[in-house]
């Protein structure tokens, strides 16, 4: 148990203010060796920072944070810091700079030096002689670019790539990463957690990927409002103590208040601070006001516009095939989007996912086949690089692009109260873009694009960066689009909550459609031969959308249709609960701070049992042969 372990690093009463604003105030933390720790929160809450301040790029306000000596330490920045003017293997080797130069020196000793028995177990005891096979090892299990490309020529992604490489080359004792699934594939983030979890030292990850989360995580440190809070296991564990600390401080609120209610009719009689219980009950009222009242966190309001009707036929594929001069990225590809369908596109990188959606969005011609748009199709596009924001513009120029209105759907709201709803300051709202984290980035975007409507959302990776709050919120808007939706991400838990299909490249030219969330698609796979992983050569890999027809279900639609009742009666019971709860007559009162959260929640439910309703027709109807 990594618990059992001596600490690593000890941060004591550590604070960090910057412009005047407090980032981490007062914070302990004990982090030990072998521990895999996680850390969570809103935007701006300070996670970043804090991995700075471990590292010692930067240096806190006030407080020690104390690592134990000799312990090494690396560190994945959240933006890539790759010398562009040195090749790939240049900059990955930079992470074992100093164990190349100590193999440099005992090279060139002469023989029998005294100095070269030293020197050698120096180098074995940081396992000098490994380094062509870690490097090897990582580059491929990585994705990362050639070794002898330049780095200049790479894209974002690649450089991330390339600095992960570095970072976990020199397995040092201590590893910080800063969100270091983006730019991932699934296979990727995979080979990741088997290395966090078998692997040795200590890390420390900023993530928004829960599945991630869950496979590494011994500890969850969520930043809120300046504080440190810490709870023991994964994002389950974490979302249960972080309600109950919630609970246990909203008793402690209320308690307050009651007692500065209960107290200031007498306070107000001016009392003589004579006697010793005067003068303490006198002090208590003064303590209770002093104090700050409880920071509550809002929830981003996601707005999509209703989408505009569409067709029965919305995009359709049919044997189109496309390359760049070697093998075929597509090969006879056909597949039809219908109405309502939530894609989901996963593949490893580079093996055409931005090139379907540039056929899809015209960007790219097919050099085979026909890509037909029809006519009714509205597409909104949101790209993973944030290309589509001027960064010399201020929140409130890219997002009113000349308007202080926006018009969602049929109605229309004031620029700046919609600006709020994702969360944005007075003083954000007038703030660069190129100034903002990531993670206000990626909202500016959603807030510009999504007010844009359209019946057809594509998304490229739009999880990068966002915290969890705000990915909640997205998958649940998402979920309730009457449109449709395709989204090419590597995020296997929003995958789940947001997919009705998943199309997979699976490598070679093989694209696979499957009806269900990612955990079917991935169950599926599972189940087939290895012989039938791939297609021989010559034969087909066109993709054809399965359609109900008569046949015998399978296993497990078998449970799943008798299961069906008791898990449609579960969702109208939680409907059942929440419209009893909208109907207490001091909801407001109670409840006012959550009624959005709360609105979304139902209508996410009653979603939930329309789809329910629907899915056990149309089992019922391919037992029956109907289909």
């Amino acid at each position: 148990m990594a618990k059992n372990q001596p600490p690593i690093v000890n941060v004591r009463e550590l604070v960090y203010r910057v412009a005047g604003r407090t980032i981490l105030n007062q914070v302990d933390a004990i982090i030990h060796e072998g521990e895999c720790v996680c850390v969570v929160g809103r935007n701006g809450s300070g996670k970043s920072t804090l991995l700075r301040l471990l590292a010692g790029d930067e240096g806190p306000t006030d407080g020690t944070i104390m690592l134990r000596g000799g312990a090494r330490c690396a560190y994945l920045a959240q933006v890539a810091d790759v010398d562009p003017a040195r090749t790939v293997r240049e900059n990955i080797l930079d992470g074992v700079r100093p164990v190349l130069e100590l193999i440099g020196r005992f090279e060139r000793l002469p023989p029998h030096s005294p100095e070269a028995a030293a020197l050698e177990a120096r180098i074995a005891a940081l396992d000098g002689w490994t380094i062509d096979t870690r490097l090897n090892e990582l580059v491929t299990s990585l994705s990362a670019p050639s070794l002898s490309l330049p780095a200049a020529n790479l894209s974002g992604g690649e450089l991330r790539r390339v600095a992960l490489c570095r970072t976990l080359i020199g397995q040092p004792d201590m590893v910080l990463l800063d969100e270091p699934t983006n730019h991932l594939d699934t296979e990727a983030i995979s080979w990741l957690e088997t290395y966090i979890s078998r692997g040795r030292g200590t890390f420390v990850c900023v993530t928004h990927d829960r599945a991630f989360l869950d496979a590494i995580s011994d500890r969850v440190l969520e930043l809120s409002h300046g504080g440190l809070y810490s709870f023991e296991g994964g994002y389950v564990e974490y979302l249960r103590g972080k309600a109950d600390r919630e609970a246990t401080a909203e008793q402690q609120e209320l308690r307050r208040q009651r007692f500065i209610r209960r107290e200031i009719d007498w306070i107000r009689r001016g009392p003589k601070a004579r006697g010793t219980k005067s003068r303490s009950r006198i002090q208590r009222f003064d303590d209770a006001v002093s104090r700050s009242d409880l920071a509550r966190d809002a929830d981003v309001e996601i707005v999509i516009p209703p989408p505009p009707p569409s067709g029965q036929q919305v995009v359709s594929f049919d044997r189109v095939c496309k390359s760049y001069g070697g093998p075929p990225l597509l090969d006879q590809f056909s597949y039809e989007l219908t109405p309502g369908t939530r894609l989901g596109i996963i593949g490893r990188n580079g093996l055409g996912k931005t090139t379907l959606l540039r056929l899809l969005l015209g960007g790219e011609t097919p050099d085979s086949g026909v890509v037909d748009v029809a006519e009714r199709t509205v597409f909104n596009y949101m790209d993973q690089h944030r290309e589509l924001l001027t960064g010399t513009n201020t929140v409130f120029d890219e997002v009113g692009e000349g308007r202080d209105h926006v018009q969602v759907g049929e109605r229309r709201l004031n620029l700046w109260s919609y600006l709020k709803r994702f969360l944005f300051t007075d003083d954000e709202i007038n703030t660069r873009i190129d100034q903002l984290s990531g993670g206000e980035q990626s909202r500016v975007l959603l807030a510009k694009l999504l007010r844009r409507g359209g019946n057809v959302l594509v998304l490229d990776e739009p999880t990068n960066d966002l915290d969890l709050s705000t990915l909640r919120v997205l998958e649940e808007a998402l979920a309730s689009f009457a449109g449709c939706v395709i989204v090419v991400s590597h995020d296997r838990f929003f995958l789940n909550r947001v997919c009705t299909g998943i199309l997979a490249f699976e490598g070679e030219g093989r694209l696979v459609y499957q009806e269900g969330d990612y955990d079917y698609y991935a169950d599926k796979r599972a189940e087939r031969p290895a012989s039938a992983a791939f297609p021989a050569a010559g034969a087909p890999k066109a993709v054809e959308r399965p359609r109900t027809s008569s046949r015998r279900l399978k296993w497990r639609e078998e449970r799943e249709l008798e299961g069906m009742e008791g898990t449609i009666l579960a969702a109208e019971e939680t409907v059942g609960g929440l419209e009893e709860l909208f109907s207490q007559p001091d909801f407001f009162e109670k409840h006012g701070r959550d009624a959005a959260r709360l609105t979304a929640e139902l209508e996410g439910a009653r979603s939930d049992v329309a789809r329910l309703y629907e899915r056990w027709a149309e089992l019922e109807d391919m037992q029956n042969g109907d289909g």
